[in-house]
């Protein structure tokens, strides 16, 4: 059995010295992703389509808490698009970071002014600020791990429709522009 302290080594200018680290209050978790269901989020008209397994809710971690409401440091998806749908509508996070590793399928990707081919075995990163959409293109699905690095709160601009998303609330609105004393006084 490990022990709650591990002990680690230290170069400092003198040499070696003994240091003690303390383990993270996480404990390994496992999952076994073919027993993680598949959740299906359908547009009311059906463009927006996919299918996700929540690997890191499987492992433990609540949706969308960061570290600082008990989560993990990052969040990790296994997303299916089925053949003409897309991911998302056009979106660019304020603060979250998104890297994409796709398995299988072709796509499309949307990312700022550019539009891009994607296939098995392409990885790319979307940074805050950049708005960006997947599309599957091809004949088959589309397969694709998303990993996120999971800040505690993010607002997300859909440039295309001027809507607004914040999270951890989960809440979309659109906004009027106002005075900024408006009310205050």
């Amino acid at each position: 059995m490990l022990s709650s302290y591990r002990q680690a080594l230290e170069i400092d200018e003198i040499g070696f010295r003994r240091i003690v680290v303390r383990h993270s209050p996480f404990s390994m978790k496992r999952a076994k992703e073919s027993a993680i269901k598949w959740v299906e989020e359908r547009s009311p008209r059906g463009r927006f389509h996919l299918f996700r397994r929540h690997i890191s809710e499987a492992l433990g971690a609540p949706r969308d808490a960061g570290v600082a409401g008990g989560g993990h440091p990052f969040d990790v998806e296994l997303t299916k698009l089925p053949p003409g749908a897309t991911n998302f509508p056009f979106h660019a996070h304020a603060a979250q970071w998104e890297v994409y590793l796709i398995l299988m399928g072709v796509g499309e990707l949307r990312a700022g002014d550019t539009v891009t081919e994607v296939t098995a075995g392409d990885t790319f990163v979307c940074p805050p600020g950049e708005p960006h959409q997947l599309k599957n293109i091809g004949t088959e699905d589309l397969v694709y791990y998303v990993i996120a690095d999971n800040p505690p709160a993010d607002v997300t601009n859909y440039p295309d429709s001027n809507k607004w998303f914040v999270k951890p609330q989960r809440k979309s609105f659109t906004m009027q522009e106002t005075d900024y004393y408006a009310n205050e006084e």
